[in-house]
């Protein structure tokens, strides 16, 4: 008797003993997206463990999948499993996390998350704005929770996004991505309380989506010889066959997987430029008949396809038609960006198209401009009849603009503003601050990027909508971000410090910036080009730190440019030394022997509108 005695008394020992080693963490409302109010009480926490409950509506089969969503995020943050239950009117349950539905919530996708010691309630006006509450639930859950109870401290949260549009970008022309990929992709969207998928899906280095009709976009146009290595037209490749597609079934089970997590996928085909895939698939659409092929390189290619021949035209909405089939969403993207006029301008059947349709030059565009325009035009009207509107790169804004046309602004702000005050709605993803393909640590330690140099903190503290905005801005400006790029312009750090003298600076790590141009005129084998270098230089102090420096330079060059016709399109780079860079609070600093600008342009010549130079690469330190 006193043996087994004993042995009870030492079982309870044990059970103590674990009992009290049992680890607490508290949980953080200080999460991303920062929710627009956090109130917190004095009264105790509400405690997730084990023994906590999920409830939701009964019949509310959103609710119930938001609730199951829920499960599985405190299972991957904790390694427990909270239970799923519908509650029938008037039923409670204790100790839970409950879903509702509440009206008296303004936002379509605000929600309020109220926590007592008794429970927790999210309530949204719609299931998405649970969703939302649940994702920030989620998140105040420490990064390492593993068998964790969770203290989540009493108060209540109130918030509801700022933009309807909240999307990411992903280019899976260049680089493809597998289907599981892209559903991490989309699962990080979520986490974010992003509600949009843009998803490029054609471009020069590769047509990644089936399109029944014309097989051999994808027998052909999804595959390249070789890729470029390292910097693009580095005139280096790697001699490896690359490739990869959609099935039309694989991006349905996209869209199916991105709706049940409350996201919108619009696709991209990019026209009627960077269109050397289809191309070399169908070369009977492009101006010269070819030959083609799918490009190794990066960059921007003269061959685009014929908008005077009616086969092209005829494949844009064949193509259209198909995408609509797939992707439900309201909006799809047409591109716009990037479509050199050159082959357009010795083209008889786009000048027949230009006289045709009476298209013509004027002070501020070419006719070629507005046959751009046309082709936007047409397939935005297609588009409409199938109950769709398109969305276009804000060159678009470049010709006449299509009526009901959102304008993605990537460039800069300007086209966005500009969009917005002419009743355009506008997404706001400017190059400078949405571009995450960018530089982000010292170039000579990272992977190979587009060049330019970007930081967490400026993006995050990017504002789309400034401040002074009128109202008519304030209704159309939307935000997005882009995960791949094309070009990339100057980045001016908002916070950047400037070194008294060149002892206070050890190494410069990189200088990237823009050559903004105010004139340029034909001088036959020259051009006289005048207008200000834009400039960043991010170098490392004596100390280690890192610092950066902008400013802008006058310029004002007769570049050489040997062998150049009228129409004729090329690219060149030249280089400016021993300069004087004034700095922005009125310090100078010398950097004569110190650093060489190479400026890479892309340049179209016209004999009548002289030469329009534009910046396709970066200012380098030599």
């Amino acid at each position: 008797m006193l043996t087994k005695l004993n042995h009870v008394l030492l079982a309870g020992v044990v059970a103590l003993a674990c009992s009290s080693c049992q680890t607490e963490k508290k949980a953080d409302y200080q999460v991303i997206p920062l929710p627009q109010e956090v109130v917190l009480t004095q009264e105790k926490p509400f405690l997730l463990n084990k023994n906590v409950s999920i409830t939701y509506p009964e019949g509310n089969l959103l609710l119930k999948r938001n609730a199951e969503f829920l499960s599985g995020y405190i299972r991957q943050a904790t390694g427990y499993t909270p239970p799923v239950k519908g509650l029938k009117d008037g039923e409670t349950a204790k100790h839970a996390i409950n879903l509702g539905l509440d009206a008296d919530i303004a936002n379509k996708e605000g929600y309020v998350l109220t926590t007592t010691s008794e429970g927790i309630q999210i309530n949204g006006q719609t299931e998405n704005g649970v969703f939302y509450g649940c994702q920030t639930l989620r998140k105040s859950i420490p990064a390492e929770a593993q068998g964790a109870d969770i203290l989540l401290p009493a108060g209540s949260i109130k918030d509801e996004p700022r933009f309807t549009y909240r999307g990411m970008h992903l280019d899976v022309c260049r680089h493809f991505f597998p289907l599981e990929f892209i559903k991490e992709y989309i699962d990080l969207l979520a986490l974010h309380n992003m509600n949009t998928f843009h998803w490029h899906l054609t471009d020069d280095q590769g047509w990644r989506i089936e399109i029944k009709k014309y097989p051999k976009l994808t027998e052909v146009g999804s595959k390249r010889n070789c890729t470029v290595v390292g910097k693009a037209r580095s005139g280096k490749y790697d001699n490896i066959p690359y490739g990869g597609f959609y099935t039309q079934e694989q991006a349905k089970e996209i869209v199916k997987y991105a709706q049940e997590r409350y996201i919108t996928v619009i696709p991209e085909v990019d026209l009627p430029g960077h269109m050397l895939a289809a191309l070399a698939a169908y070369p009977d659409m492009g101006c010269t008949g070819g030959p083609y092929k799918v490009s190794p390189d990066w960059g921007i290619f003269e061959d685009v396809l014929c908008i005077g021949n009616e086969q092209s035209m005829q494949f844009l909405e064949d193509v259209m038609a198909e995408i609509t089939e797939i992707f439900p969403s309201k909006l799809v993207h047409i591109g716009g960006d990037e479509a050199p006029r050159t082959r357009w301008a010795k083209c008889p059947k786009c000048q027949a198209r230009i006289k045709a349709e009476g298209l013509k030059t004027d002070k501020q565009h070419t006719a070629e401009d507005r046959l751009q325009s046309y082709c936007m035009t047409r397939i935005e009207k297609f588009l409409n009849s199938k109950g769709r509107q398109i969305i276009g790169w804000d060159e678009i804004l470049e010709g006449d603009v299509a009526p009901n046309a959102t304008v993605m602004s990537w460039r800069g702000v300007e086209g966005g503003l500009n969009a917005a005050k002419a009743g355009h709605n506008a997404i706001m993803t400017p190059n400078p601050y949405a571009y995450l393909d960018q530089y982000q640590e010292e170039p000579e330690i990272a992977p190979v990027t587009i060049g330019g140099y970007n930081t967490l903190k400026k993006t995050y503290s990017y504002n789309p909508v400034p401040d002074d905005a009128n109202e008519l801005v304030k209704k159309h400006i939307h935000t997005n971000r882009r995960s791949a790029g094309v070009i990339s312009q100057v980045t001016l750090d908002e916070d950047f410090n400037v070194p008294d003298t060149l002892d206070d600076v050890e190494h410069i790590i990189l200088c990237n910036g823009e050559l903004e141009i105010e004139s340029a005129k034909n001088l036959g084998e020259r051009a006289a080009v005048r207008g200000k270098l834009k400039f960043c230089l991010l170098y490392r102090t004596p100390s280690g730190k890192l610092r950066t420096l902008a400013g802008g330079i006058p310029f004002d060059e007769n570049i050489n440019m040997p062998g150049l016709s009228e129409n004729d399109y090329m690219q060149t780079e030249w280089e400016v030394d021993d300069l004087n860079i004034g700095i922005i609070n009125s310090r100078k600093l010398n950097v004569k022997s110190l650093v060489t600008f190479r400026l890479q342009a892309e340049t179209i010549y016209d004999a009548e509108a002289g030469v329009d130079v534009r910046f396709d690469g970066e200012v380098e330190f030599l």
